[in-house]
């Protein structure tokens, strides 16, 4: 099959480990103060009551029933011994300190564990919660996923996010200081962006000490402030060509060595609303491939050290037509 055209996770992981490893979503039962009133209420504007979560906990599974779960489904599927913690319902930073730890530890103990992935938003990771994410990684592998989303604050704004880009870098920094691996999470076709935008947010990230990418489509999940836009006719999904040349667009922006998490998400079964087409997984993959290989290009391609951000005049690049 050859090598793909960016550095993807799964080749990584076996690079890292030596076999394959693979990740166990898992639902602590946490929430998110975007939701609570800390910061405000409803959740993003994507976001629904589930928050992108498994609701495992709401049906009473505790961390150690739910990796024992992933194991027995995934391990056999997949061929793997070694797994992932992925926290990743709501805020898994948003809790006291010592409920954290014994997340987290409880999760580590399980069995064939090698290590965290914790899901969280860059204004929910204090100084505190750094230094113990620090302390976990002497022994294991610690990834802490932060969610960005967009490099414009506008946008940010439009989504109902809570806060700004200065937030998410602020974040970034911190956490590169105490040597933690930070992977950031953006989406594409986000109400207002466009290409040039797209790009912009690939190349804000292109000059920050991150260590991996997930990348999301925006789709339309039912309940969700952003399905209120779609019926009305105030936003417009991508077509599935479009998201192909925003992703490689994106993944030729930044450097080489960044680790890609994902490409696409995955919508649950019986939520989705638009676009159709993103059901198909393989397909929107071979189609990104597709892209790659018409171009004749690969992650990096247009990767230049040194961007600032949005307001940065080294950030003016060229992107790709959708």
């Amino acid at each position: 099959m050859g090598e793909p055209p960016y550095r993807d996770l799964s080749g990584y992981l076996r690079q890292r480990y030596g076999e394959r490893v693979q990740k166990i979503t898992l639902d602590a039962g946490l929430t998110c103060p975007n939701r609570d009133g800390r910061v405000g209420r409803g959740g993003c504007l994507y976001c629904n009551a589930r928050g992108s979560g498994t609701g495992a906990w709401s049906r009473g599974l505790g961390l150690g029933e739910q990796i024992k779960e992933g194991q027995a489904r995934l391990g056999p599927r997949y061929g793997a011994r070694k797994f992932i913690a992925y926290f990743q319902s709501f805020t898994n930073t948003y809790a006291p300190l010592e409920q954290l730890r014994s997340l987290y530890l409880e999760a580590l103990a399980c069995p064939g564990v090698v290590g965290l992935s914790i899901g969280t938003r860059p204004d929910c990771v204090s100084d505190a919660v750094l230094d113990l994410l620090a302390e976990l990684k002497k022994d294991y592998l610690v990834w802490l996923e932060l969610g960005l989303q967009s490099a414009h604050d506008a946008t940010l704004q439009r989504l109902n996010r809570g806060h700004d880009v200065a937030c998410f870098t602020d974040a970034v920094h911190r956490a590169a200081a105490r040597g933690l691996e930070t992977v950031a999470h953006v989406i594409l076709g986000l109400p207002g962006e466009g290409p040039p935008e797209m790009a912009a947010t690939a190349a804000y990230l292109g000059g920050l000490p991150i260590q991996g990418v997930k990348i999301h489509l925006l789709y339309v999940t039912r309940d969700s402030a952003l399905a209120a836009l779609l019926l009305r006719g105030e936003y417009r999904c991508l077509t599935l060509e479009e998201y192909a040349a925003a992703v490689v667009d994106f993944l030729e922006l930044l450097p080489q060595g960044c680790v890609i998490h994902r490409l696409t998400g995955d919508p649950h079964p019986g939520e989705l609303l638009a676009p159709e087409w993103c059901r198909d997984k393989s397909r929107v993959l071979q189609a990104i491939k597709a892209e790659f290989a018409r171009r004749g290009s690969r992650q990096g391609a247009r990767w230049r050290p040194g961007a600032d951000g949005p307001e940065s005049s080294r950030f003016q690049v060229q992107s790709s037509k959708l």
